[in-house]
């Protein structure tokens, strides 16, 4: 068994997780429309004047929604591999992810609200 070590194993991790992140954006509309707000919502959270840990924050929330989706739907691509029969628990596994996936965007509507109320309308 030849198993890659160092810097040949980290390459081909990068590889594979590009090919993740490539099918996540071919096959997942969900996907592709948090990257798409992911990208808008950094490049406000760079434009606005508000501290590095604010920004650090406004900007991890929403990545993290993204690094949810994509687990969602590797549940999901699992799920639908193992048989197309409704079961309990297939069901169940699937309504999970999606839950963390609104955990994730309530998470990030809460940062995004509480920073910008402060920043607009809260006290100096």
């Amino acid at each position: 068994m030849n198993q890659a070590t160092g810097l040949t194993r980290i390459v081909k991790a990068a590889g594979y997780s590009w090919k993740g992140l490539c099918a996540a954006w071919r096959h997942e509309a969900a996907f592709r429309q948090e990257s798409i707000l992911f990208i808008v919502a950094a490049a406000v959270a760079c434009w606005l004047d508000v501290s590095l840990v604010e920004r650090i924050l406004l900007i991890g929330s929403v990545a993290l929604m993204v690094v949810f989706e994509l687990l969602n739907s590797a549940i999901e691509a699992v799920v639908d591999r193992i048989g197309s029969e409704r079961h309990e628990l297939s069901g169940r596994a699937k309504d999970m992810g999606s839950a963390a996936v609104l955990i994730a965007a309530l998470i990030a509507l809460f940062i995004w609200g509480s920073i910008l109320y402060q920043h607009f309308w809260g006290a100096a």
